[in-house]
């Protein structure tokens, strides 16, 4: 790893963290530069406006949230459609992290929204590849692929429930709930007449 690269992971752990936890609007630049150890200067010619750092740290996020969900489907050994749930597992093990404050995207759209094109993008770019994820394990469990954005909206909504009451729980309730209706559309697309 270069130095310019050392440190632009340096100052996106810091914001990161400081964007995560604290919102992206209470967070300026110059507390960046004190978390990240680096000068204003430094940090500027890394990413030359707090929307480049915005969007940069979306994107990161983004790549590893999606990162070590696949991960953690692709070490089960679980049937397809069980491959389904195991996404309900790991949201519950991400929502009892002491840091977990809701989905990043939903909480930068909700912060600046409009007034930040590259965050509504970066917000739909995320939602959009979760929904494909989701629409693969469907497809890889033989259930019909209506399906999937269902079950993608049990996972969305079970994080907002999550971030709102600080209940892992709602995980639980979110993945009984996709088990049904995965075992339902199933049943009912194996019961359909082929011609």
């Amino acid at each position: 790893m270069t130095d310019i690269e050392a440190t632009r992971e340096r100052i996106l752990d810091a914001a990161e963290e400081l964007f995560y936890g604290q919102g992206i609007q209470a967070v300026g630049m110059d507390a960046v530069r004190s978390a990240s150890g680096v000068t204003l200067r430094r940090l500027y010619q890394v990413f030359p406006s707090k929307g480049a750092l915005v969007e940069a740290y979306l994107l990161r996020r983004d790549e590893r949230w999606r990162k070590s969900l696949a991960s953690r489907v692709e070490e089960s050994d679980a049937a397809p459609a069980e491959r389904v749930l195991v996404v309900f597992d790991w949201l519950r093990d991400w929502f009892t992290e002491p840091d977990f404050r809701g989905c990043a995207f939903v909480n930068a759209f909700g912060e600046l929204g409009a007034t930040a094109p590259e965050v509504a993008e970066a917000a739909r770019r995320h939602k959009e590849a979760f929904r494909r994820y989701i629409a693969g394990l469907v497809d890889d469990a033989g259930a019909p692929g209506t399906v999937a954005a269902s079950l993608a909206l049990l996972a969305e909504g079970a994080i907002t429930t999550a971030a709102v009451t600080g209940s892992p729980p709602a995980a639980d309730t979110a993945r009984e709930a996709a088990g049904l209706l995965l075992a339902a559309a199933i049943d009912r697309d194996a019961k359909r007449p082929r011609r």
